[in-house]
């Protein structure tokens, strides 16, 4: 159970990474949506809410494991915000750096209630639902900006 953690929360190691742990988690989600872009949205949204469930105990399991609330080693959360994000969001080049650059920027930032679920939720819930707040601004940006194009 415990490798079956790491392998996730880290998003397959990419929350190993040296420099900006969840830029490149982030970057690891682009296959995962490039892999269920074909689904129906409908179908799409009950994997993203399961995911989003999965990436809650996930994260909870690895801030144990890790002896650390929201440790830089854990990416799932920027995964499931990821796939927020691109709710119906098409899968071209400009669709997934737009989405990924609006995620990025909402991510940081942290507006409310994000900062609210950052700060005071101290388990894997806090861990994940800042980052699916971010995801539905940056999801609402990414449909602007290509509106916009």
């Amino acid at each position: 159970m415990r490798k079956f953690v790491i392998v996730s929360a880290t998003w397959f190691g990419t929350g190993f990474s040296p420099f900006a742990s969840g830029t490149v988690g982030t970057l690891g989600a682009i296959p995962f949506f490039l892999l269920l872009r074909g689904l129906p949205l409908w179908l799409y949204l009950v994997t993203t809410a399961a995911f989003t469930l999965f990436a809650c105990w996930s994260a909870g399991f690895g801030e144990e494991l890790w002896g650390e609330h929201d440790s830089g080693k854990i990416v799932i959360d920027e995964v499931a915000g990821y796939l927020v994000t691109m709710i119906a969001v098409p899968a071209t080049w400009q669709g997934i750096l737009v989405g990924f650059l609006t995620f990025r920027f909402f991510d940081i930032l942290k507006p409310q209630p994000a900062r609210w679920f950052d700060r005071s939720l101290k388990n894997g819930y806090g861990v994940v639902l800042d980052d699916i707040v971010a995801g539905l601004y940056a999801c609402a940006a990414t449909h602007l900006v290509l509106r916009l194009l």
